[in-house]
């Protein structure tokens, strides 16, 4: 149910083309945006798993429809257009400084920005400074780059474009449909709206999910008091663990018939289904950590290692890393985590996956000869 409720049971739950991505995005609440670029984006990464033929120019093409737009969840991400109206408590406390966070932009040097880019149209970080392109100069690092932040947290900017991870601004007013919804919810309304985007895109989910990196006793008795609300409606069934773990299951889901391939799929270590360890760890017992945020010594598995999902269960992870200047991919190393797994449907499974995952990484040649016992050449 976990699976299905993520997009992740079946071939094209939310359909093809941007049309498709759009529905994903709306479905998942997010899609985390990252910088590391070890294999494609995050971003790209997640949304080709759940949209056949995902092209990362779908998601200029539905910002500049208006239909998403970036802003934070728990991270930088992309957001279904629909829901902006949740992003400004966020705004609002930057601006007001309720907010401890983005307090660093230059008030001069942000109302310089804003004239420009409301004279001259929309504007990159760099051009404020287009003679000092050196890394660590300081439109890069400095006070340049605070501002922007400032004025695109507080709400002032949105990202109308990227090329890569370069970011194009312009006025929040010119980025914004005439029909969007711009009241401030209330502390209860922000609370069922984490809660609904939630019970949609997990199906099984525990509070401490449903506060995942959200602060503050008062967000945290408002979420009580809509989970209460919704078990007593019947709409939300409790679930212990034999850990002692509370867990919430959504009722209308059990209904919903059940289908799963039994496939492999090759996973971003920031895909919705994996992003929150604890849960990760109590539905798949997988127990999973980035490494490249490790010292090279005390690595387990590798820098950039993606899990690996085979059927309903999450069966190991593989070290990737995408020699793009080669149009190779390289499997570094490869661990399987279950004993019992059919070796002789797994293996052309995997070899399957390794290769469209190669493909969508712009690298046509796939290098596993790393990978020593699985008989992968």
């Amino acid at each position: 149910m976990a699976l299905q409720a993520q997009g992740l049971a079946s071939r094209a739950p939310f359909g093809q083309g941007p049309a498709g991505t759009h529905r994903a995005i709306a479905h998942l609440g997010y899609v985390q945006i990252d910088t590391l670029s070890v294999v494609e984006r995050a971003h790209h990464h997640v949304l080709w798993n759940r949209v056949p033929d995902y092209d990362p120019a779908h998601l200029n093409r539905l910002v500049g429809e208006r239909q998403i737009f970036e802003y934070w969840y728990h991270a930088a991400a992309y957001l279904p257009m629909c829901d902006y109206r949740y992003a400004l408590r966020r705004m609002h406390a930057i601006r007001t400084g309720e907010s401890r966070y983005f307090r660093g932009g230059d008030p001069q040097l942000m109302k310089q920005i804003l004239a420009r880019i409301r004279t001259d149209g929309p504007m990159r970080m760099r051009h404020l400074d287009p003679g000092t392109k050196e890394a660590g100069s300081w439109w890069n690092q400095g006070p340049g780059r605070r501002a922007f932040e400032t004025l695109f947290m507080r709400g002032d900017l949105m990202v109308c474009e990227r090329n890569g991870m370069e970011k194009s601004y312009d006025l929040a007013e010119r980025c914004l449909p005439n029909d969007v919804d711009l009241r401030v919810p209330t502390l209860g309304e922000y609370a069922t709206y984490l809660f609904e985007t939630t019970r949609r895109s997990h199906g099984v989910f525990t509070l401490k999910q449903l506060l995942h990196l959200q602060a503050g006793k008062d967000l945290r008795d408002a979420m009580r008091a809509v989970v209460d609300e919704r078990v007593d409606a019947g709409q939300v069934s409790v679930c212990k663990g034999d850990d002692g773990v509370t867990a919430y299951v959504d009722v209308a889901a059990l209904d919903r018939p059940m289908r799963l391939r039994r496939e492999v799929r090759i996973l971003s270590p920031f895909d919705n289904l994996v992003i929150h360890r604890d849960r990760l760890s109590a539905l798949f017992a997988f127990d999973y950590r980035v490494e490249c945020y490790v010292p090279a010594s005390k690595r387990v598995h590798g820098y950039f290692c993606l899990p690996v999902l085979y059927g309903d269960q999450v069966v190991g992870r593989v070290d990737c890393k995408a020699h793009r200047s080669e149009q190779r991919l390289e499997v570094i190393r490869l661990h399987v985590e279950r004993d019992d797994l059919d070796r002789d449907h797994f293996l052309p499974e995997l070899r399957k996956a390794l290769h469209r995952f190669a493909v969508f990484n712009r690298c046509p040649e796939l290098d596993a000869r790393a990978v020593d016992g699985m008989a992968l050449r």
